[in-house]
């Protein structure tokens, strides 16, 4: 059965990054998948894959545990990564609300918020299967900013802010923190942060 799991992981890792990817470097003059099968199929079968890829890859990691353990990580990074994942959170939140200071200043605040969260999660988790989800996490994250400097993307950066967007991202963000912190990390993951 683990082999089963295995390859969920592996396969869930390769169908989410390979969507992701592929939009990231897709051309963007009109030609190609696009236009030959529409907008509309195209954004279905990219939102089916990606999610497809996604439960595949939390299933096999999430029963593929105990991971091999390279070490042991030193107590006060825990302190490190729980201080970086309330900017995260933040940032997360930045990339709905409304065009805000912190948005326009980060300019794919969605972008900053994964990298933040995969080196996070990297400091205090030091086994393979960790390594190898956070880390495709982050090296994604590298490769897709590389890619929107590549076609001159500034996302946000042009924008007119306005102080509710950051008021809605510090104060949702912070909120989600948290519930995170004191819940729902245990829930989702099984893992309780504090105590």
């Amino acid at each position: 059965m683990d082999l089963w799991y295995l390859v969920a992981f592996g396969g869930g890792l390769v169908v989410f990054f390979g969507t992701h990817l592929f939009s990231a470097f897709r051309r963007r003059d009109g030609e190609g998948l696009i236009r030959w099968i529409g907008v509309g199929p195209y954004k279905g079968i990219y939102s089916v894959l990606t999610l497809a890829g996604f439960a595949a890859l939390v299933w096999g990691y999430g029963n593929l545990k105990p991971w091999i353990y390279l070490a042991d990580p030193p107590t006060w990074v825990r302190h490190l990564t729980m201080a970086l994942m309330l900017p995260a959170i933040i940032l997360i939140v930045a990339a709905y609300a409304p065009t805000g200071f912190i948005k326009k200043a980060v300019k794919h605040p969605m972008l900053v918020a994964v990298k933040l969260w995969a080196f996070a999660h990297l400091l205090v988790n030091w086994d393979v299967g960790s390594l190898i989800l956070f880390g495709s996490f982050l090296a994604f994250g590298v490769i897709d900013r590389i890619a929107l400097k590549g076609r001159g993307d500034i996302g946000a950066a042009a924008a007119e802010p306005n102080v509710l967007g950051d008021l809605i991202a510090l104060a949702v963000g912070a909120a989600l923190y948290a519930l995170l912190l004191y819940e729902l990390h245990r829930i989702i993951t099984g893992v309780g942060l504090l105590g």
